[in-house]
């Protein structure tokens, strides 16, 4: 007799060890999920319902998210031949039975869902989604931080047998998993915006910075286009009119207007402040744009401006504001560097390339007066600056959202004197 008994006593412990393993590797799963799809919800969700009603044998998995004053339907795993509409058409409404069991910060279980129903009026039983399932077990699981209900985690089974102690704890364990990636996707999307709030009051000091320069810029063109439109009338009020000559000077007044215009354009898209997009950028091109509006500050500062741009680069995908961003501080920063050069050449060279086939380069280089080791290792820190009225904040912004494009971004001391910013991108094919 003890042997069987032993052999008995064995198998429950592999069972148990095989149940353990099953759950570990589960949890596992979903935490690898998590840390591979941080800022995207869904996925984390999903595949805690699948684990869920997996390991719990259940046919029915369901995460309603908090949402304004009622619930959303977030994940789900659902019987065969069930559609959701089932579940959305009869959705919640306050002071439900269904609505009361949600907002529990407790869990909840229903070992016969239809006993449970017969304690409530038939009005609200009718109106409860989960009973048109077939449900029969039910557990309803909150998911908490901070003791905030964020949502809840409902796992059922069409046939009555109640949950161990066990599984509950199982159900609670994937819940508060969920709650962990909400937090997590919650405080991603807030540092997000943080980056593009403190990246557009970047753009705009750093538009402040030109604006005599840019009016300037803008000026030229408008008083051109004044003088050729004069140039026209008089041309016009001629015996006979000399109408060649007056096409002639609109056709001038339509080019310096068309230049004014493309100036404000260049500003006003930086300056607005808009979400992040995926944009087809010709890098070439965006350099280009912000070159020209970065001109009149050169020229102020008699710095010359020189490019060395190779033909035939990839259009990449990014955003094109962004990038642009980048460029405008660091040719903007070249040219301030400038200031305490008395002797020499001002100059500042801008170059771009392909590298190793994969990744496209941007070089801003200026004949300042260097940068000395320290600096060069604490340059991209936040709030760190080498100017008597700077902020530290340009170089820490440029690093992320070049670091948000898959790319990176440093700087080099030239000899004699001066200093190299660089920044690479992958290029990806739009």
């Amino acid at each position: 007799m003890e042997q069987p008994e032993a052999a008995h006593g064995n198998s429950d412990v592999q069972k148990e060890l095989a149940e353990f393993l099953r759950q570990r590797a589960a949890v596992s799963e979903v935490l690898r999920v998590i840390a591979s799809s941080p800022h995207d919800l869904q996925p984390i969700l999903q595949s805690i319902i699948d684990s869920a009603t997996h390991l719990l044998r259940a046919e029915l998995g369901i995460f309603r998210l908090v949402e304004g004053t009622g619930f959303r339907l977030g994940a789900y795993k659902f019987p065969a031949g069930v559609s959701p509409l089932m579940v959305l058409k009869r959705d919640s409404s306050p002071g439900s039975v269904l609505t009361r069991l949600y907002e529990s910060k407790s869990p909840i279980h229903i070992p016969d869902m239809r006993t449970y129903l017969e304690l409530n009026s038939a009005e609200e039983a009718g109106r409860f989604p989960l009973s048109k399932l077939g449900l029969r077990t039910t557990l309803i699981v909150p998911m908490l931080t901070s003791d905030e209900l964020l949502g809840s985690l409902v796992i059922g089974r069409q046939h009555v047998e109640p949950y161990t102690e066990k599984e509950i704890e199982l159900a609670t364990d994937f819940a508060a998993q969920a709650a962990i990636a909400l937090e997590i996707t919650r405080r991603e999307r807030q540092l997000r915006e943080l980056q593009m709030q403190l990246a557009h009051t970047n753009r705009v000091v750093t538009m402040g910075q030109l604006t005599a320069s840019i009016t300037h810029e803008v000026n030229q063109p408008i008083a051109a286009a004044r003088n050729y439109a004069r140039a026209a009338l008089n041309f016009l009020d001629r015996s006979p009119p000399d109408l060649q000559k007056a096409r002639e000077a609109l056709a001038c007044t339509v080019k310096d207007n068309d230049r004014a215009g493309a100036v404000v354009s260049r500003m006003r898209a930086l300056m607005q402040n808009v979400s992040t997009r995926t944009d087809r950028v010709d890098i070439n091109e965006a350099v280009r744009e912000v070159i020209e509006l970065a001109r009149g500050e050169a020229l102020k500062n008699g710095v010359s401006v020189e490019t060395q741009f190779a033909e035939g680069l990839p259009i990449t995908t990014g955003d094109r504001v962004q990038l642009q961003q980048v460029v405008l501080n660091l040719i903007i920063n070249a040219l301030q560097a400038m200031g305490a050069v008395s002797q020499g050449t001002r100059q500042v060279l801008i170059t771009t390339r392909q590298i190793e086939l994969s990744d496209l380069y941007i070089g801003v280089q200026d004949t300042g007066p260097g940068l000395n080791p320290e600096t060069l290792s604490r340059l991209f820190e936040p709030f760190y600056t080498t100017k008597p009225r700077g902020m530290g904040m340009g170089l820490a912004i440029c690093r992320s959202i070049v670091e948000a494009h898959g790319g990176r971004v440093w700087a080099t001391a030239c000899e004699p004197h001066g200093a190299l910013f660089q920044f690479t991108i992958p290029a990806r094919p739009a």
